[in-house]
């Protein structure tokens, strides 16, 4: 997260370091979201999500693809589990797809769909893995979409007796809760641009579903907090930007996207209150009224962890009418506005090298964000809760030798390291992802897994990533790709 212009690397700096030893109880593991790995979308009483929508409506995921059978993990899950302990993980991070446990949302509870979840936290257990789990990680019940959806305050209050019925069931072993997983995405990419499900294009409605989402993330801390049992630590994972600005007008972009990407969540959950000039800036698109008294109140309750996840940087500055504009953010569109109130914003490409999904690679970015939430928020623990690349994988005679991606994770991880020797209170690193899954509005196009998945067979192959991770995990210590 950067409000400034930020400087840039030196040429020299390559974050390549070998033998950094990372302490004992330092954690490492790998994360997964359920849509896109469980599959078994109509089985067990499950009930369908806006993902299901959006996915069979023609022309908004690549390929067609859908995530009705994804990698098949509901089927496979005790083999799953023992691939997740041969590769040495320290902590699982999973989300629990809302529509299993409650098909319309609310009501009644569906007993396979908290039997299963059931199964997979006994089984980490078991496996001495630590489970961390994400409530909604973006598959919002179907049914709560047709009433509103994050755009409504109900679907706040719908999501904290989700919580409650969860932490009631699984409040004894779970080591960490996290509420959302990446609001900024749920809001502005679901109801902003289009490009997330459930495929809205309005600018308020966005602005609405950041705070509902913000609401409920305050309801649900509150309602975890008086029902489990076993002390976990609480938390909310954010994709905070990192953002530089360009020429004489940077400085400005920056502030405007900043407010937006990162200030309109870190605001509310940790201050307690939205940023004036978020306000200002979107006066013309809403007056905010949708903010209760009391509201912030609730939102702004102590979390034990913060969830970090990172993988490029961006370029901003304010287009000064001349030319093209170029609004090429690093997110697909599906025809309204990412960035609400900021229509003068240009995204500007930046330098390579890019990973298959386009975005720069700059572990710089993830050390400067860690070192700015040490001196913005001092004393907030915080945990990298998914970093990682795509890259377009070949299997050679039944191996697939992913050499970028080592290189990716080493120089995030040493990035890591040296935010950690400045004194960053950071606990974790969980690379994303376990699997190939279904990568969103990109379908299966887009491989980001450790392990490989053969889309027609759904075997399993640990790539070379996953034994360099192994290793990592299991020494604590960032060794010389082989």
């Amino acid at each position: 997260m950067s409000s400034t212009t930020a400087p840039r690397p030196v040429a020299s700096d390559d974050y390549r370091t070998v033998d950094l030893s990372f302490p004992q109880g330092f954690v490492f593991g790998s994360a997964t979201a359920s849509y896109q790995i469980e599959g078994a979308v109509d089985e067990d009483g499950r009930g369908p999500s806006i993902w299901d929508t959006y996915s069979h409506t023609p022309g908004k995921v690549m390929g067609g693809d859908t995530g009705d059978v994804a990698d098949d993990h509901y089927h496979r899950l005790e083999a799953d589990l023992d691939l997740m302990a041969s590769l040495n993980l320290d902590a699982y991070r999973f989300s629990l797809s809302w529509s299993r446990i409650l098909p319309s949302g609310r009501g009644a509870v569906n007993p396979a769909g908290l039997d299963f979840y059931g199964r997979l936290i006994d089984g980490l257990i078991a496996r001495r893995i630590k489970p961390v789990a994400t409530l909604y990680h973006w598959d919002l019940p179907q049914a709560l979409e047709d009433e509103g959806g994050w755009r409504v305050r109900s679907t706040a209050e719908a999501f904290a007796d989700y919580a409650r019925i969860v932490g009631e069931a699984f409040g004894d072993r779970v080591s960490t809760w996290g509420t959302l997983n990446e609001p900024w995405c749920s809001a502005y990419l679901g109801y902003g641009s289009g490009a997330h499900a459930p495929g809205i294009t309005d600018p308020e409605a966005a602005l609405r579903a950041v705070h509902n989402l913000n609401l409920a993330h305050g309801l649900a801390t509150r309602v975890l907090r008086e029902v489990v049992t076993n002390d976990p630590e609480i938390s909310i994972t954010l994709n905070l930007h990192v953002i530089r600005g360009e020429g004489p007008s940077g400085a400005e972009a920056v502030r405007q996207i900043d407010a937006l990407a990162n200030r309109a969540f870190t605001g509310p959950l940790l201050r307690g209150e939205y940023p004036a000039d978020l306000i200002e800036d979107t006066k013309d698109i809403t007056d905010w009224s949708f903010v209760q008294d009391g509201d912030l109140r609730v939102i702004h309750q102590p979390i034990d962890v913060l969830g970090v996840n990172y993988y490029s940087t961006m370029l901003v500055r304010v287009w000064d009418g001349t030319g093209a504009q170029q609004t090429a953010d690093g997110h697909m569109n599906a025809g309204g506005s990412t960035w609400p109130g900021a229509s003068r914003i240009e995204f500007l490409p930046q330098a390579g090298p890019y990973t298959e999904m386009g975005w720069n690679i700059e572990p710089a970015g993830l050390e400067e964000l860690l070192l700015s939430l040490r001196d913005e928020f001092p004393g907030q623990t915080v945990m990298v809760t998914e970093n990682g690349a795509a890259f377009e994988d070949t299997v050679v005679d039944g191996q697939i030798h992913d050499d970028a991606r080592i290189d990716y994770i080493h120089r995030h991880v040493v990035a890591i390291h040296r935010a950690l020797q400045q004194g960053v209170d950071i606990r974790g690193y969980f690379v994303w992802s376990l699997l190939d899954n279904f990568e969103w509005s990109y379908g299966y196009s887009k491989r980001f897994g450790i392990v490989h998945v053969d889309y027609d067979t759904l075997e399993r192959t640990p790539k070379a990533s996953a034994r360099w991770f192994a290793d990592l995990a299991s020494s604590k210590t960032i060794r010389r790709p082989a």
